[in-house]
């Protein structure tokens, strides 16, 4: 049955397109979403992109007709921005009174349903909003279109019972042939099913269906950084597979997400000099517009939100006395910096560029909505590799949860594309203390 939705400024913010995704139902503008528009335009972060889009793609829809008459969409159904009346204000709780944003949206929901034969679901991001429309007795959904299930998140794992002969063959021929449904680059342990202790590690070569074992790591590990357990061996696989064009890696802190993707970028880039820089980008989530005031030039002001970058690095590097005095300490790797190897800098200037040949990390990619993330991988040149990590259980970014954000969204998109392959990280090994801490608090 045709329903009207009625949307938040939220759901614009989070998807500028998504006026065009409720199939042939109509959707309604109320007019205080234009007003909160233009007050975000002038942001320089994503929000304020999207609603500068938005605004361009409602003054172009505006030249084929009334915006409060309704103008008709390509899917079908109408796009109509509502007014919203003073006696409808009037009729809300005397808690909700006045015209503020949420009043005006919950106002021209109640409107419509009482003037409309067809069933109004009001479409916010915004939990508290959804409880209030429950508690006027109006039907409120979330923005799902692009959300995944996250109990159900792909692991980019798998365990499969084989006879000992079968995991035998494995190594004497080099690859194997599983009637298990696999995807592309997914990882596989090989479990005896006469003897659960014995076990084999492989993964799937792109979508041919071929398991073949892992590659051998460096005697010295990969950057000095061994792998301490299955996953990241696993993770490793994927980095350092030159056919593989996008890597995500998901677990949460302290699981060495960050390390292994710069231990890989470094070996890429410094050792075998396959990519001509190692490129390492992090959302600016909570410096948001005050950066301008905070002390000090760009470095300065975004060291805080580097730090944790810094610190993988020193990791790998330690520090290096460059001319034998103790004066002279540096970090290790301003060395690649000077060297043009090595770039560090904020999400937003990667919007507009070409990136050929380079191995970009997207740090705390959990905090990146779909749209953002598809702006980021649509501009890798040729030659370019993209590694996305987060924990989707951490996310500072208001327009998006566990289930909708950027990083959930490209594993679920990706996992059957012989380009990419996806590891989900489980075992903390940044410390004994860190790891009880994350199960017990």
């Amino acid at each position: 049955m045709k329903k009207v939705f009625v949307l938040d400024t939220n759901v614009l913010l989070h998807d500028p397109m998504a006026i065009f995704r409720f199939e042939d139902n109509d959707v309604v503008l109320p007019i205080t979403i234009i007003e909160e528009l233009d007050r975000f335009k002038k942001d320089t972060a994503d929000t304020g992109r999207n609603a500068r889009y938005v605004s361009r793609t409602l003054d172009e829809l505006r030249r084929k007709g009334s915006l409060v008459q309704g103008i008709p969409l390509e899917q079908g159904g109408y796009l109509k921005v509502a007014l919203c009346h003073r006696d409808t204000l009037l009729q809300l709780p005397a808690e909700l009174e006045g015209d503020q944003g949420d009043n005006a949206i919950l106002a021209v929901a109640m409107e419509y349903r009482h003037h409309h034969d067809l069933p109004v679901v009001l479409v916010s991001k915004d939990t508290n909003l959804r409880i209030k429309a429950d508690a006027l007795g109006l039907v409120a959904e979330d923005y799902e279109t692009d959300k995944v299930n996250i109990d159900d998140l792909y692991t980019g794992t798998i365990e499969v019972m084989v006879p000992a002969a079968t995991m035998s063959q494995l190594f004497s021929e080099g690859h194997l042939h599983l009637d298990t449904p696999l995807y592309p680059n997914q990882a596989v342990t090989l479990v005896d099913e006469s003897n659960p202790a014995h076990t084999a590690l492989a993964a799937v070569r792109g979508n041919s269906g071929k398991l073949l074992p892992l590659a051998k790591l460096p005697h010295a590990g990969v950057s000095r950084v061994q792998p301490r357990n299955r996953e990241q061996r696993f993770a490793f696989e994927l980095l350092l597979q030159d056919s593989i064009a996008l890597v995500t890696l998901v677990g949460k802190a302290g699981t060495g997400k960050t390390l292994l993707a710069i231990a890989a970028g470094v070996q890429k880039v410094a050792d075998e000099r396959l990519y001509s820089r190692l490129l390492i980008a992090r959302p600016i989530v909570p410096l948001g517009r005050d950066i301008g005031y905070l002390p000090g030039d760009l470095t300065e002001k975004l060291n805080p939100w580097m730090q944790p970058l810094y610190d993988n690095f020193d990791l790998i590097f330690g520090t290096q006395d460059l001319r034998g005095r103790p004066d002279h300490w540096r970090r290790g790797h301003e060395e690649m910096i000077d060297q043009g190897l090595l770039q560090i800098e904020p999400l937003t200037y990667i919007r507009g560029r070409s990136i050929p040949k380079q191995f970009l990390i997207v740090d705390e990619a959990q905090n990146l909505t779909p749209h953002e993330v598809k702006t980021i991988l649509t501009r890798a040149g040729e030659g370019t590799k993209i590694v996305l990590t987060g924990d989707p259980d951490q996310i500072d970014n208001p327009y998006v949860d566990a289930a909708s954000n950027g990083l959930t969204y490209v594993v679920e998109r990706f996992k059957g594309e012989a380009l990419a392959g996806h590891v989900t990280l489980t075992k903390g090994e940044r410390s004994e203390l860190a790891e009880r801490s994350a199960l017990l608090l």
